[in-house]
């Protein structure tokens, strides 16, 4: 996988330093309707209930089911019976091996926990890509087309972990909670599938996508200020290449299924070949999961 492409998915941690805000950054587009509520839980970011939302057959996703968030790793040992409370018996971690290695989650006794990484960072790709953002050797037109490329790849490049993490999510009889770094990218795309596979219409889902850039505004603009006032320890960073890479963008999730399209000829077609889902069985989770 190229190089650039491991930035986007873990810049949060990375340089959460280094990002900025100035008059030429352009405003995020953010989701419409804030159908899902954020729940807090301190040192977690992003963390909320994937809900409230209707179906094409207008059916209702059920509540308590889905839960989707950053990394778990400075969760509190007093915030561990809000998970208790919300019913989550199992967690996901989307990340990397490296990335969990820095950051593990801390979680209580009792949860499952479970690690899917759909790419790895081989060698030290990783961090070569973080030298060469700090040198100033990458622009935010660099770094758009890396996003698009990661998410084009993320969803057919290693389709068999795909479909592992569709599976786990589905079949589980408890609340999942499923997460990457920061929540928005490889949690968006899980998150977008599952809502197709239960036949939300695109537009629901690319709402529920957006609401990461609601509910992660003012931890992204804090950190932006920051930078913005450090600027001289990298000056030759491009400053709007850390602002591109803190938000998500409909382009994004267009490049994820624009490839399914093109590989599989459409998301049904993936569903079905690549997550191994029939009609039936598709059918079997719509009422599994909606009411």
């Amino acid at each position: 996988m190229n190089t650039f492409i491991k930035i986007p998915v873990v810049i949060i941690s990375l340089f959460c330093v280094f990002s900025c805000k100035t008059q030429n950054f352009e405003t995020p587009e953010y989701g419409k309707n804030e159908t899902e509520k954020t729940i807090k839980i301190k040192k977690v970011h992003n963390f909320r209930a994937v809900g409230n939302i209707k179906n094409s057959e207008g059916r209702s996703l059920k509540e308590g089911t889905f839960y989707r968030s950053a990394h778990l790793h400075k969760l509190k040992n007093k915030s561990f019976d809000q998970l208790e409370k919300l019913g989550i018996k199992e967690i996901i971690d989307l990340r990397n091996s490296k990335e969990i290695l820095d950051k593990p989650d801390k979680l209580p006794n009792g949860i499952t926990y479970k690690k899917y990484s759909a790419f790895e960072d081989e060698g030290d790709q990783l961090s070569q890509a973080r030298k060469l953002v700090l040198k100033g050797k990458v622009n935010a037109s660099d770094a758009d087309k890396r996003m698009i490329d990661f998410y084009r790849e993320y969803v057919t490049e290693n389709p068999a972990t795909i479909k592992t993490i569709i599976n786990e999510i589905l079949e589980s009889k408890e609340p999942v909670l499923y997460h990457c770094t920061a929540g928005k990218d490889r949690t968006g795309i899980i998150t977008a599938l599952i809502l197709t596979i239960l036949k939300f219409d695109k537009e629901i889902i690319y709402n529920e996508y957006l609401l990461s850039n609601n509910f992660r505004k003012g931890l992204v603009e804090k950190r932006m200020s920051l930078a913005n006032n450090l600027h001289f320890l990298y000056p030759k960073m491009d400053l709007q290449v850390l602002e591109k890479l803190s938000w998500v963008e409909k382009r994004y999730l267009d490049a994820a299924f624009d490839e399914i399209n093109k590989k599989y000829g459409s998301t049904d077609a993936y569903i079905q070949q690549v997550l191994g889902i029939s009609e039936a069985k598709r059918e079997e989770y719509i009422q599994k999961f909606t009411h």
